[in-house]
């Protein structure tokens, strides 16, 4: 995979993003406030008196969020669009005890999956939807699998993270395993960002390393704009706060939080 001598990079490199990845995307992301986002599902559904357990992880990825939500007594739905990262989830609901339905879906074309008390779209997975048409259409599939008075959950990378602490920088990960470069570069859209990965896995039957690249296109959009998808989507506004904690949004927030109902 690379870039194209125009300098963009071939529909075929961006088809293939998580193909590989999934395998060892768990090494890559131990340290994930996994239950600080749990701990968020917990007490906005208390908060905001939500008694149902049904809850859809959307964007589930291998699922480690959608099991410590099961552990935490939720009846779960995990859905992702990559088959690998279900593979993957499938297998660790399983090594966990936990019954966990999966399915491979896109979020923004959500169907017959049923009625939910709650859906979180967590670790920045909305910022994979690349246009306004793909988040808003995910905001109305939603809405028509949420009980009325359930809450949609998520959060998004801010501008400002996407433009000051993504945008042409280089990050490297180095372990005996695994190790991998991390380019950032600006992506075709508006407040979009292609993060460019190359990896090298240790093949230890041979002690030698494999090298292959994945692309990862992110895009961002305003608070305000969030806001107004939400509203036409048919939501009600709940709360908005940043950085996993319940203070308001400034302009150097990383992670912008949102919490949204189904009206009853």
């Amino acid at each position: 995979m690379g870039r194209c001598p125009n300098g963009k990079y071939s529909k075929r490199a961006r088809s293939m993003s998580y193909e590989r990845f999934a395998y060892f995307y768990d090494v890559l992301m131990k340290d994930a406030p996994y239950d600080k986002w749990v701990e968020i599902v917990l007490s906005k559904l208390k908060k905001y008196k939500v008694e149902g357990k049904e809850l859809l992880d959307l964007a589930c990825g291998t699922g480690e969020l959608s099991v410590r939500l099961s552990k935490a007594g939720f009846r779960v739905t995990g859905v992702d669009l990559s088959s690998d990262m279900l593979t993957v989830a499938r297998a660790k609901a399983d090594e966990n005890r936990q019954q966990i339905c999966f399915f491979q879906q896109n979020m923004a074309e959500l169907e017959g999956l049923g009625q939910f008390d709650a859906v979180c779209i967590f670790c920045d997975s909305l910022n994979y939807l690349e246009t306004e048409t793909e988040v808003m259409n995910t905001f109305k599939h939603v809405s028509h699998h949420l009980k009325k008075g359930g809450l949609l959950l998520f959060d998004v990378h801010s501008i400002y993270k996407m433009m000051h602490v993504f945008m042409d920088e280089t990050f490297a990960f180095v372990e005996d395993d695994i190790s991998y470069i991390w380019q950032c570069y600006k992506g075709d859209y508006p407040n979009s960002i292609e993060h460019d990965l190359v990896f090298f896995l240790l093949d230890k039957e041979t002690g030698q390393y494999d090298r292959f690249e994945e692309l990862h296109v992110q895009r961002t959009f305003s608070v305000d704009e969030y806001k107004n998808w939400l509203k036409e989507a048919g939501f009600e506004l709940l709360e908005i706060f940043a950085d996993f904690h319940d203070g308001q949004p400034d302009d150097h927030s990383e992670r912008i939080f949102f919490v949204a109902r189904k009206p009853v």
